[in-house]
């Protein structure tokens, strides 16, 4: 344990943040994920939901402000304006850490590409569909 540590950050995940360069993305995938698959780094939380994962990550990680973009969700069903309780989730963290940031809609091969491309994959145990997000990490401001 650590002061001032969500304890949900365990020592995997911390060593991932940390190896986490500035414009490096971490996808946060549901249960239903093919995340052994589509990894190069893999961080299994299976006993946790998305959201209360999104909270732990941002509470230490900070989102690019650098970019027009830099959280997105899937597009349930394929369509970008329906929205799933598990978006309203994540928007609720979000904004209580990043509250300047949206979420972003991913349509389909476009979000299942961008989270190929990530640095890093959590394994949560969301049961919720399309209980997916990415983020790209942001920069430590000096001073």
């Amino acid at each position: 344990m650590l002061k001032g540590i969500d304890p949900l950050l365990g020592p995997e995940l911390l060593r991932v943040l940390r190896a986490m360069g500035h414009g490096d993305e971490i996808a946060i995938v549901d249960g239903n994920y093919p995340a052994e698959t589509d990894a190069k780094n893999l961080i299994r939380m299976d006993g946790h939901d998305a959201p209360r994962i999104l909270g732990a990550i941002l509470s230490v990680m900070p989102v690019d402000e650098m970019v027009p973009q830099a959280v997105w969700r899937p597009a349930a069903f394929g369509d970008p304006a329906r929205m799933e309780a598990v978006f309203d989730d994540f928007a609720a963290v979000l904004k209580k850490h990043e509250p300047q940031q949206n979420i972003v809609p991913l349509v389909g091969a476009d979000f299942y590409n961008r989270v190929k491309g990530c640095f890093a994959l959590v394994a949560s145990g969301e049961r919720r569909l399309y209980g997916n997000i990415v983020i790209r990490k942001g920069v430590i401001q000096p001073g």
